[in-house]
């Protein structure tokens, strides 16, 4: 999830870009860059970190920011998923004429690079988008019309994608294409001025229409004139740029809940082909020699392990077990080396987990880090890294780090089977379809929203809730309680449901609130006797099922599935909906909760 911006105008150029790059920061700052067109001369900065490093860069450089001659420019502030966070990776990327920037993932670049690099391009970085601008210059070579060439180049191109391209054969234009990646484009306050930008943040204050581009729409900028290849509508702007940076949600929290289903898509993109799975960044000799999967983290991270734990067993026929990593450093553990090591993290930063890892190391373990940030103390440990590319995350309280980092083990587990051929070529059909069909599980529709904001003011006293559930919906039901937890502050306990009777049940009574989690797919029936034994001893019951429940004081109906797990990411978002509604009934700061911080780089 990275950040673009684009001008055209006599403005200054540079700080227009900056400015932009700077309301897009919370996208991604691994590494930054611009490239400013004046006059056929080419001005491109780059620097590694925050804007604030590029921005230095510029100052100290002989480039003229007053400048007030027409000039076009591009920029981008980088989330990094192919290739480190260095120099030569951040964009704009260039080729012999022409720079790019993208946000996204192009999922096909190795074969088009294979293909440039026989037809004599030469490439400078690790990342998927250098292809782009070497795709387009290869046909522009060709043909010398440079509308062509770039409708030839997106017309290759597989996966997701918002791209900006400017080139010195056509020196007056900024060529566009929006493909399952946001890119907003707007006409100046003033004469001739079009400008680009990931959200519509960037473009407040400087214009008062936008189009926001629906998927398949491309076109230039040129002259203060924007040609479109199919016809688009124009909006008004909002004015509030922290509304515009949270696209018109409340909270991060809920804007980040509504993305899950792109992140997750993001998470596949690549790794799913037809009646594949694979992992470029996994070599097989990783499988080779494990007998066994120990899986250490915290917190959410600790909740998506515990659920991978059932699918690796269950999946690949390897046993697996997990650790909290804060207790896990303390326990001499018995490390053996036929142990594969699997660490989890939003930010690759958590400091238990993070020496858990450096304990396995040493110990000789083969290590894996699942994680959201490229280049963070984690993936320089492990022996190899698997990215969720969720992006940033704002809202303190995980929400997309806990589904995609899911989907990930998820996958994980399916390409150990494979390697380990442990797997029938019919089950890893039928699993990847069903992966395919998890980003529709994760679309929050408007009715399971207002069914949640209306059920939220019966659950704001009480002395405690129970969330329940059985299988990969006890780990759920731990998420779910940790959630109301960190933003309502009310007490919340999760229990795999048949632990109820050996000592929970005590506490069960009318002020008691039981969410239980009933997926018809996985063992509905035994889920239903245990809420029955809860029912009976006065338990205020909230059911989230397929099936109705006579028995439930309320009732979220899920929608009907073929499979489990597509029942899990359902009521995963139906848990997180519950508790930031109550959170905010109770008046409580949903994106930063008490007593939290959203990296826990302290033991």
């Amino acid at each position: 999830m990275c950040g673009i911006v684009g001008y055209i105008g006599k403005q200054n150029t540079s700080k227009i870009l900056i400015d932009g790059l700077r309301e897009l920061e919370y996208r991604g700052y691994d590494s930054a860059g611009i490239a400013i067109l004046e006059d056929d001369k080419l001005d491109v900065f780059k620097a590694v970190g925050k804007i604030a490093n590029l921005e230095a860069k510029i100052e100290t450089s002989a480039y003229d920011t007053e400048s007030s001659n027409f000039s076009i420019g591009i920029g981008h502030t980088r989330w990094a998923t192919h290739g480190k966070p260095t120099e030569l990776n951040a964009h704009p990327h260039l080729g012999e004429y022409s720079y790019v920037v993208h946000n996204g993932i192009i999922e096909n670049y190795k074969e088009l690079k294979d293909e440039l690099i026989n037809s004599g391009h030469k490439f400078v970085s690790q990342t998927d988008t250098e292809v782009i601008v070497h795709l387009f210059e290869y046909y522009f070579n060709k043909t010398n019309d440079a509308k062509k060439s770039f409708l030839d180049t997106i017309a290759r191109l597989e996966g997701a994608y918002s791209i900006l391209l400017i080139t010195k054969s056509q020196p007056n234009r900024i060529f566009f294409m929006k493909h399952g990646s946001p890119l907003a484009i707007a006409h100046g306050n003033n004469k001739d001025e079009i400008l680009f930008a990931s959200s519509d943040a960037p473009l407040i204050g400087l214009a008062s229409d936008v189009v926001y581009l629906e998927d398949g729409v491309s076109g230039y900028a040129i002259d203060g004139n924007i040609v479109f290849n199919q016809e688009v509508k124009w909006t008004t702007l909002p004015t509030s740029k922290q509304f515009a940076q949270k696209d018109g949600f409340r909270f991060f929290m809920e804007k980040e809940i509504y993305e899950q289903h792109d992140v997750v898509t993001d998470s596949m993109l690549g790794r799913i082909k037809d009646d594949e799975i694979n992992f470029e960044e996994l070599n097989e000799s990783l499988c080779s020699g494990i007998n066994e999967i120990k899986i250490c983290a915290c917190g959410t991270s600790y909740h998506a392990g515990l659920t991978a734990s059932y699918l690796f067993e269950r999946i690949s026929k390897v046993r697996c077990s997990v650790e909290i990593a804060s207790e896990f450093r303390y326990k001499e553990p018995l490390l053996k080396d036929d142990t594969l090591f699997i660490v989890i993290s939003q930010s690759g930063e958590t400091a238990d987990t993070l020496e858990a890892l450096k304990m396995a190391k040493k110990a000789g373990l083969k290590s894996i880090a699942v994680c959201n940030v490229d280049n963070s103390s984690m993936t320089r440990v492990a022996d190899a890294t698997v990215l969720t590319r969720a992006g940033i995350e704002k809202g303190v309280a995980s929400t997309k780090a806990f589904s995609t980092q899911t989907v990930v083990l998820w996958m994980m587990a399916l390409y150990f089977a494979k390697v380990n051929e442990t797997i029938a070529k019919q089950e890893l059909h039928e699993q990847l379809k069903v992966l395919r069909e998890v980003p529709k599980s994760l679309i929050v529709e408007d009715k399971l929203h207002e069914k949640c904001r209306r059920l939220s003011k019966r659950y704001l006293h009480g002395h405690g809730f129970f969330f329940i559930g059985r299988d990969v919906f006890y780990p759920l039901a731990l998420e779910g309680a940790l959630k109301l937890k960190e933003i309502s502050y009310l007490h919340a306990e999760g229990y795999p449901a048949g632990e109820m009777k050996h000592g929970p049940i005590a506490l069960a009574d009318p002020e008691l609130f039981t969410i239980a989690l009933m997926p018809q797919h996985c063992h509905y029936d035994k889920i239903k006797s245990n809420v029955e034994e809860l029912s009976a001893r006065d338990s205020t019951i909230c059911a989230i099922s397929p099936l109705e429940f006579e028995l439930s004081d309320d009732f979220i109906k899920t929608k009907p599935t073929d499979h489990y797990m597509l029942e899990f990411f359902e009521m995963l978002v139906v848990l997180q909906l519950l508790s930031m509604e109550i959170s905010v009934r109770l008046g409580n700061d949903v994106d930063m909760p008490r007593n939290l911080a959203k990296s826990v780089t302290v033991e």
